[in-house]
């Protein structure tokens, strides 16, 4: 059965919507107060519950290339850039899976995102040279957030492209660390995740509306207790890995992101320079290697 298009049954919604307000006023503001409420429900509860310290802001507000729509998921948000086909940013919280969560069928194909504007697809990766590569990891939000969370991960909007080496590899790695010894030691963690863009621009030659990214970061952060500061700790991973580098190689600081990205992630939140790191990561094998020093820079510190 051919489904029907997004943009059409928009249309016929709106068009009944107009027909409506010229027969029935008095309804129609009742449908518009329930729009606002629904709206406001949205920006002061639903999106905040997903984002550790407010949303990630455009340093220029004139660089139409840092410009997103944030869209909000099961277990994840996002800010999402229209013009470069990609999510700038993505940002989920990790809490320690349940040691018997069954795992889920990983879906075959990758879904367009309704929101999207410019229709992203499947298709647009096929024979491009690149993976569709998860931000929101397939893992972390099946395991997490069951069926639903799954889905979304599987959104377009979720996806950006990578290079088989990075992501069935190195980005693979970092994402099991992530869930297995991160969020098991610290109880839970927030991640803040997107490409990087450097240079001239480079689309896929399958879909022109998709640009390639040069790099990608990772921030994990966690919560501030009695007597404990927030911690946090950073990773810039290019394109252009062979896969086997420790993870520690590529650790870096979040100001040098923030520059990079031309984001401000952290607006209101003081970070503080942790020397436990070097002790905690010793302790992953897949991150640090001996010859490696593992103490990451936070903030140029």
């Amino acid at each position: 059965m051919r489904k029907k298009s997004p943009t059409l049954s928009l249309f016929k919604l709106l068009l009944g919507l107009f027909c409506l307000s010229r027969k029935h006023p008095v309804l129609m503001l009742i449908v518009l107060g329930l729009g606002l409420g629904s709206y406001g429900y949205e920006v002061k509860i639903a999106r905040p519950a997903l984002l550790y310290q407010g949303a990630p802001q455009s340093r220029d507000a004139k660089n139409i290339d840092t410009w997103f729509r944030i869209l909000r998921n099961r277990g994840f948000i996002l800010g999402y850039s229209d013009l470069r086909g990609n999510p700038l940013w993505v940002e989920y919280a990790l809490i320690p899976a349940a040691e018997n969560t069954p795992p889920l069928k990983r879906p075959n194909h990758f879904e367009t995102d309704w929101r999207s504007i410019n229709r992203v697809s499947h298709e647009s990766y096929q024979k491009s040279g690149y993976d569709r590569g998860h931000m929101a990891p397939n893992y972390a939000m099946s395991h997490l957030y069951g069926r639903e969370g799954q889905a979304d991960s599987f959104l377009m909007t979720n996806i950006t492209p990578q290079k088989s080496k990075l992501n069935q590899q190195l980005w693979q790695r970092l994402e099991e660390e992530e869930i297995k010894h991160f969020a098991k030691l610290f109880g839970k963690v927030w991640v803040i995740t997107g490409p990087v863009f450097s240079g001239t621009v480079e689309r896929l030659s399958s879909d022109l509306t998709v640009e390639i990214p040069d790099a990608f970061y990772k921030i994990y952060m966690t919560e501030a207790a009695p007597n404990k500061p927030p911690i946090a700790l950073a990773f810039l991973i290019p394109q252009t890995v062979n896969g086997k580098e420790p993870l520690a190689q590529f650790v870096t600081n979040i100001d040098s992101i923030e520059a990079q990205t031309g984001i401000d992630f952290l607006l209101s939140w003081t970070i503080a320079l942790s020397h436990m790191w070097r002790r905690l990561l010793s302790r992953f094998p897949g991150i640090c290697r001996p010859s490696v020093n593992c103490l990451p820079i936070i903030n140029g510190s």
